[in-house]
């Protein structure tokens, strides 16, 4: 399969319309589950959504989950010659990092690590860096190096190189994170990798966009400095942000069958490619499971796998126009677990729209505009 597709202009490079190829591939959980391992496993490392636990996050740190269902992975490549890995495209954070040669971590024995002395282009930026998650943490140190997104060589990036990752690391797909959101957020003042084309005049327009397919392996692409009219239906809906640090929005409230169950008098949330499931607060999440019929157990909103075709939408009103997820795009069926909602409840106030929305809405991320625009997805 090819990594990249690269539109430009014959004038310049500037010009370009940059698509990178994401595969879908197992997510951890899925492996897990297959191996009788996932109860062990939830049970060592329980889901927790701490992007924004701490609103003042310092400048060494960021923070960022340990989520067991991501399951869309693109292909980057560093250096001179170029090394290449699988990343997370994550609009959910800022920083660009990868596993080392210097990692002896469980996690990094089946990764590709990143080697800089086999890189002429390679610098050591002299920076530590540490990265949170709900159960652990990254620790490394920061260079710079070129890297290589959808054939387009992004100069003198600045990134992390893992010396140590926490043990559910092992368990995940992707060899690293890129991250998609505003630099405020980035830890150690890193310059993001999309801030970094912009500036050196990469992409067409000062927007990414972002088409996550339902079931297939293959199709689901993130596109840099526009749009692909070939992934969406109707109009854009164009939402401004609230907050410039993630992609952060005001949702109006959800409804289901046409009462409020959630979100009553607004709530704010972020789109997050880097999260699989919708998220919200406890009383929020178990408030919109009751309205379609599902009930907590192990740790899921579990439903009956034979009441999907009956179960009703549920409708997120945003900006004055709504949103809906049937319940063919908010139920996961497992081999071994049967059917399970994608609501996952956390301990704050801001909400995130995974996957599980995005794969539904088409989405475009611009920082011309500072706005999130949202179109049905073919």
């Amino acid at each position: 399969m090819k990594w990249a597709i690269v539109l430009c202009a014959m004038v310049a490079l500037s010009e370009c319309i940059i698509q990178v190829p994401l595969i879908k591939g197992k997510s951890a959980r899925e492996s897990l589950e297959e191996q009788g391992l996932w109860d062990e496993y939830r049970g060592k490392f329980p889901f927790n959504p701490t992007r924004f636990d701490d609103q003042s996050l310092s400048v060494s740190s960021e923070q960022m989950t340990n989520d067991a269902d991501l399951a869309y992975f693109g292909v980057i490549s560093i250096g001179t010659p170029p090394q290449s890995f699988t990343v997370i495209f994550d609009t959910g954070s800022s920083n660009l990092w990868i596993p080392s040669i210097y990692c002896s971590s469980a996690a990094c024995a089946n990764h590709n690590k990143f080697n800089p002395g086999l890189s002429s282009t390679f610098k050591n930026a002299g920076k530590s860096l540490s990265i949170q998650y709900g159960t652990g943490s990254m620790t490394g140190f920061e260079g710079f190096d070129t890297v290589v997104v959808g054939g387009i060589p992004v100069k003198n990036q600045i990134f992390g190189l893992s010396q140590s990752e926490a043990p559910f690391m092992a368990h995940m797909k992707a060899d690293g994170i890129l991250g998609l959101a505003y630099p405020r957020l980035a830890a150690s003042q890193a310059t993001p990798v999309f801030d970094n084309m912009m500036t050196q005049h990469l992409v067409n327009k000062d927007m990414f966009s972002v088409y996550l397919t339902r079931n297939s392996e293959v199709g689901s692409m993130v596109t840099f400095g526009g749009v692909d009219p070939n992934h969406y239906y109707g109009q854009i809906a164009w939402i401004p942000l609230s907050s410039q640090m993630y992609w952060q929005i005001t949702v109006d409230s959800v409804t289901v069958n046409g009462q409020i169950v959630a979100c009553n008098g607004g709530c704010q949330a972020i789109v997050d490619t880097g999260t699989s499931n919708i998220v919200g607060p406890q009383a929020d999440i178990s408030s919109m499971a009751r309205a379609v019929g599902a009930y907590s157990a192990n740790g899921d909103n579990v439903v009956n796998c034979n009441s999907i075709n009956n179960m009703p939408a549920m409708v997120f009103h945003i900006h004055g126009q709504a949103f809906t997820l049937p319940a063919s795009t908010y139920v996961r069926q497992s081999t071994y677990y049967g059917c399970r909602t994608g609501l996952q409840s956390s301990n704050s106030d801001l909400w995130i729209l995974g996957d599980i929305f995005i794969r539904q809405y088409y989405s475009i991320f611009s920082r011309a505009q500072n706005m999130v625009g949202l179109a049905l997805a073919r």
